[in-house]
């Protein structure tokens, strides 16, 4: 794959802009850059939605086909990021007219960001980690029971750390709407997990998912 004339470092470093731009001309290996930049962000938006993991990863899939199809009709006017989100939720909802099964994650309070600052860095006794990950379930047990709407807005806004502008543009819903349905969202988590705090990401995408769907796509473009 022409990827791997970079280095992981080189790879690192190339512009969205000129990622996208060399894979319209012809370098589709470099499509998988793209790819595990977003995997993160597209797993926590499509698992908003979905709850099998089979489903996630063929939802992941078609996702990364169909922007791969259009990628020359993407005009920057918003992030990569926001686009292929956008082209995830679609792809969700289809799967969800076929099977309603729903979940999202985290602490209302905690922010990804600050929640990725805390590692364990060993320094947990087992003690500590069984409370840390029985907090965790508890929260994402929470998290199950609200309304799809809700749990879209509260993932891409709060776990996911997009702003109010991005998250409106990805449900296609107003602003205001974005900031009524968080607060509301943090309102009924509060009521449901009073006093639980989050030590963890929850449902992280680690390395061996990545590298499943990395390679699926790039089998079938």
């Amino acid at each position: 794959m022409e990827a791997l004339k970079y280095s992981p470092e080189r790879r690192s470093t190339l512009a969205e802009g000129e990622v996208i731009a060399r894979v319209i001309l012809g370098e589709k290996g470099l499509y998988e850059i793209l790819m595990r930049r977003y995997n993160q962000t597209l797993f926590r938006a499509v698992r908003s939605y979905l709850d099998r993991q089979e489903d996630v990863e063929d939802a992941m899939q078609e996702t990364y086909l169909k922007a791969y199809a259009k990628l020359d009709q993407f005009k920057g006017d918003a992030a990569f990021s926001t686009w292929l989100v956008r082209i995830g939720i679609n792809e969700s909802l289809q799967k969800l007219r076929k099977s309603r099964t729903l979940r999202v994650h985290t602490n209302p309070d905690v922010r990804m960001e600050q929640l990725q600052q805390l590692p364990d860095n060993g320094q947990m006794n087992p003690e500590q980690r069984t409370i840390q990950g029985e907090s965790k379930r508890l929260m994402e047990q929470a998290i199950d029971k609200l309304p799809e709407a809700y749990r879209a807005v509260y993932m891409l806004r709060e776990v996911e750390g997009m702003n109010v502008a991005e998250v409106a543009h990805c449900l296609d819903i107003s602003e205001a709407n974005v900031k009524v349905r968080l607060h509301r969202a943090k309102s009924m988590l509060k009521e449901s997990i009073w006093g639980a705090h989050a030590g963890a990401a929850a449902f992280e995408f680690g390395n061996s998912h990545c590298d499943h769907i990395v390679a699926a796509v790039m089998a079938r473009i």
